[in-house]
């Protein structure tokens, strides 16, 4: 219960990852509200309160009420954002300029909006959701690795611009994760099954990522007893970045 009289806002904490985030903090003791554009998914007892993070005047309004019915704010889970498919080619301005929006300067709004809060803060804490797409090569994924190696750059500096005022910032680099998101990429796909079992594969210990599992590492970064973790990028990736094993032997 290290989070017993925090108070947590998670976007994107309706689903996926960012619902798996808000229900451990909430069992870990801490007050949390979920900001998200479909708030009335919100697990049980959990503050549900729509915020559109590609909207800055939502997301202030999100995060004032966020906090006034709170009575502050500790920690920012930063996980709001949208996924992106192809090459370059694939997709035109107007789709850089939204993914970017949402998945880089949605954190941006959210964090800016709680600084005043976090300043008051014994044991403030930012945690963003960036990618393994951040640091590997992944094909099909231009876009959203662009997006994604912003928030790892994104992450350092602003570790080093809070520090000074006792706000600790890290990011979280999931390697592919079992999220709706996945799911919808999945059922679109010629052979579904085929897919999954590409993606599995792409990991070194064979299977996708669980979002509990994500969250997990989250939670940690969030703890006041990581106070001396900042600047830090947390791959959970089962092994994708760092490791490179042998092929298994065919089956006989």
């Amino acid at each position: 219960m290290e989070f017993a009289g925090l108070k947590a806002i998670v976007t994107g904490g309706a689903s996926g990852i960012g619902a798996a985030t808000a229900a451990l903090l909430k069992e870990r003791g801490a007050a949390v509200a979920v900001l998200d554009l479909q708030p009335e998914q919100a697990g049980h007892g959990l503050i549900a309160i729509h915020c559109d993070v590609s909207d800055d005047g939502s997301v202030r309004r999100a995060v004032k009420e966020a906090a006034d019915r709170m009575g502050g704010i500790d920690i920012v889970a930063n996980n709001a954002g949208v996924g992106a498919q192809g090459t370059i080619e694939s997709n035109d301005d107007d789709e850089w300029h939204r993914v970017f929006d949402i998945n880089v300067m949605g954190m941006v709004r959210v964090s800016r909006a709680a600084l005043p809060y976090l300043r008051e803060s014994s044991h403030a804490a930012i945690v963003n959701t960036c990618s393994v797409a951040a640091t590997a090569g992944l094909p099909q994924r231009a876009l959203y690795s662009a997006t994604k190696g912003a928030v790892l750059s994104l992450t350092l500096s602003m570790a080093a611009d809070h520090l000074p005022e006792g706000i600790r910032v890290n990011c979280v680099n999931p390697g592919t994760a079992d999220t709706p998101w996945i799911g919808r990429l999945l059922s679109t796909a010629p052979d579904p099954a085929a897919e999954r079992a590409a993606l599995e594969a792409r990991q070194p210990h064979g299977r996708l990522v669980t979002p509990e599992e994500i969250a997990a590492a989250i939670v940690y970064l969030a703890s006041p007893l990581a106070g001396s973790t900042t600047g830090v990028d947390l791959a959970v990736d089962g092994g994708m970045q760092a490791l490179r094993l042998r092929p298994r032997p065919a089956a006989s």
